[in-house]
């Protein structure tokens, strides 16, 4: 049984995520973008005796820059910069209600952000949905992107062609107005974690949950809504073979996540976020790939096994790369 307090409301948060705690003092990039002034918010930390790299930190659709809390430390005590943004559309970002939403105007974003902060060359890092952005920012900026590493990233297959049904705008927007804590614990359980649980996973659970709780609940379900489409929609696994820099792929082989996943034919839903088999398949498209699996881990590597995870992405980034 869980404990009392995890079962506990969680606290509430407006659209741009008040009074959550990061690990790191949050700044904001401000711009204008189709039109709007826009806000990005991104945390920017600088080791004690630094190496001279800087690693950038893309976060999940279900997560935030905080999430790499643990991440972040390791990076940081071996010398790395560490940037980690928060995308337009998520946690202590803007919440526009009308944009394109696309990994191209996201990475244009994040290019602006590193341009202010004078970042020349970069490894970037990116977990679930923000390994397709990673992925597609590396596309875009093959000359600033010396090294890539994607963690369980989503995007691996094309859903829609695969046979999964368009989801739609408005019928995701109904979906995201019915999360809660317990849904979001119970699917974080069964994905991210491969059906185990800790009382310590239960804050990133609060800090989801109390924006769907919160004030603005309306605006961070429809931001989250139009994010579904643009992962639906705009998929990065035919482009796989044109990475030219390293790569290092950490997948947790107990992952099962694929969007749009409840709306397949009966006879698709096993077939679909098979990550046992995802990992070997997207190592084999990408040229100058290295593959670590956890085969008994789940969507979060990172946060399940922070010991076993962090040491294979030490190794991996001590050790030179050709092309690197």
């Amino acid at each position: 049984m869980l404990p009392f307090a995890a079962l506990a409301a969680p606290a509430t948060y407006d659209a741009e995520l008040s009074g959550f705690a990061y690990p790191h003092p949050v700044e904001h990039f401000t711009f204008t973008s189709q039109g709007q002034p826009l806000q990005m918010a991104y945390m920017d930390v600088k080791p004690a005796k630094p190496n001279g790299q800087t690693v950038m930190l893309m976060h999940g659709k279900n997560f935030c820059g905080a999430t790499w809390e643990q991440t972040i430390t390791t990076l940081s005590d071996a010398g790395y910069r560490v940037v980690v943004p928060d995308q337009i559309g998520f946690c202590k970002s803007s919440k526009p209600q009308h944009y394109q939403f696309s990994f191209q105007q996201l990475a244009a974003n994040t290019h602006a952000l590193l341009e202010k902060l004078n970042v020349q060359k970069l490894t970037v890092m990116g977990h679930s949905m923000g390994g397709m952005l990673s992925t597609r920012y590396a596309l875009m900026y093959p000359q600033q992107v010396e090294q890539l590493v994607l963690v369980n990233p989503i995007g691996l297959e094309d859903w829609k062609a695969l046979g999964v049904p368009y989801p739609g705008i408005d019928a995701a927007y109904q979906g995201e107005l019915k999360t809660d804590a317990d849904s979001i614990r119970a699917y974080q359980r069964s994905t991210y974690y491969a059906n185990h649980w800790k009382p310590e996973y239960d804050r990133w659970v609060n800090m989801q949950a109390g924006m769907y709780a919160g004030p603005d609940k309306q605006k961070v379900a429809w931001d989250q809504a139009l994010t579904t489409d643009m992962v639906f929609t705009q998929p990065v696994v035919y482009e796989f073979p044109h990475l030219k820099m390293p790569t290092l792929l950490l997948i947790g082989g107990k992952d099962n996540t694929a969007i749009g996943k409840a709306l397949a034919p009966a006879e698709l839903k096993p077939k679909l976020g098979r990550y046992e088999e995802l990992g070997k398949r997207t190592a084999a498209a990408i040229p100058q790939s290295t593959l670590v699996e956890f085969p008994e881990l789940g969507h979060s590597p990172q946060i399940q096994d922070p010991a076993a995870f962090h040491q294979a992405l030490m190794k991996w980034l001590s050790t030179p790369h050709n092309g690197a």
